[in-house]
């Protein structure tokens, strides 16, 4: 009858205690996955919809907000089965310490990713040029962007590179200027090269009109005229822009018989002394 009793009592001192802990903390289990895919289902609904956020930035809001939400949880159930939280969380805090100090450069790296995200620069598909690398946008990360060169070369730089670095976008504004420098001879009707070359750049179909096209006299070379080209279009065809323009500039020197001008060198000569009769 002794064993039964001690046995009965023990029964019921599980229940009383660790059991409806283990009751308690498989409830608060439960009850918290609920809580974290509700709240995953509402964050999602709401970045999605907000016109601030990309998707990349609305990824990361749901990344933070999701591991915060395990990390609490995880503190929940740790003091519902009756342990102490102090210590596991001096733990937890001397541990990232530890990650920070070894992830220092990374931890930068996610730094800048998250003000890339929210700040944006830059956008994926956007032309950019940082530190001497210029491509396309192909993708941006937490920890690096990825671009993708004109020679279909793909390059990874690490935000903490990205924002330490000159960052040119070139894709930013609707309209881009060309210009091009026209060498021309000294023997040239300034006035009339200049409005034959306004005519012909402002003839080209992909040139805009508002801002106008120009042609002004930059320079005096030592042997050239040198005068300037400008010229605006869109954005999205600035690099025909580019190069075509240059065809047709050449196209209307050689209708209007302007031939390139070339180096000069005037030499005189002169005479010996005594044939000139000096002594």
């Amino acid at each position: 009858m002794d064993f039964w009793e001690t046995l009965r009592e023990i029964g019921a001192e599980f229940v009383q205690n660790t059991g409806l802990s283990i009751v308690r903390t498989i409830a608060f289990l439960v009850l918290g996955l609920i809580v974290i895919k509700i709240v995953r289902i509402i964050t999602l609904s709401a970045t999605l919809k907000s016109n601030k956020l990309d998707k990349s930035a609305s990824a990361f809001v749901l990344s933070i907000i999701t591991v915060v939400m395990y990390i609490v949880l995880a503190v929940i159930l740790i003091s519902s089965l009756g342990f102490s939280t102090a210590g596991i969380i001096a733990a937890f805090s001397a541990v990232a310490l530890a990650i920070a100090l070894a992830l220092k450069d990374s931890l930068a790296s996610l730094a800048n990713g998250v003000i890339i995200i929210f700040t944006k620069p830059f956008k994926k598909g956007d032309y950019i040029a940082i530190g001497g690398i210029d491509g396309l946008v192909q993708d941006i990360r937490l920890f690096n962007t990825k671009i993708l060169t004109y020679s279909n070369d793909e390059i990874i730089v690490p935000n903490s590179e990205v924002l330490g670095s000159k960052l040119i976008n070139y894709s930013s504004m609707p309209i881009r200027r060309v210009v091009i420098q026209v060498p021309v001879p000294y023997s040239v009707n300034v006035p009339e090269v200049k409005a034959f070359l306004l005519k012909s750049v402002a003839a080209y179909e992909h040139t805009v009109t508002t801002p106008a096209p120009s042609v002004v006299l930059e320079a005096y070379g030592e042997d050239t005229l040198k005068l300037s080209v400008r010229a605006w279009g869109l954005n999205e065809h600035y690099w025909d822009l580019y190069f075509d323009l240059r065809e047709v500039i050449l196209q209307a020197l050689i209708d209007h018989n302007i031939e390139k001008p070339f180096r000069q060198l005037e030499v005189k000569m002169r005479e010996p002394a005594e044939k000139r009769g000096d002594v």
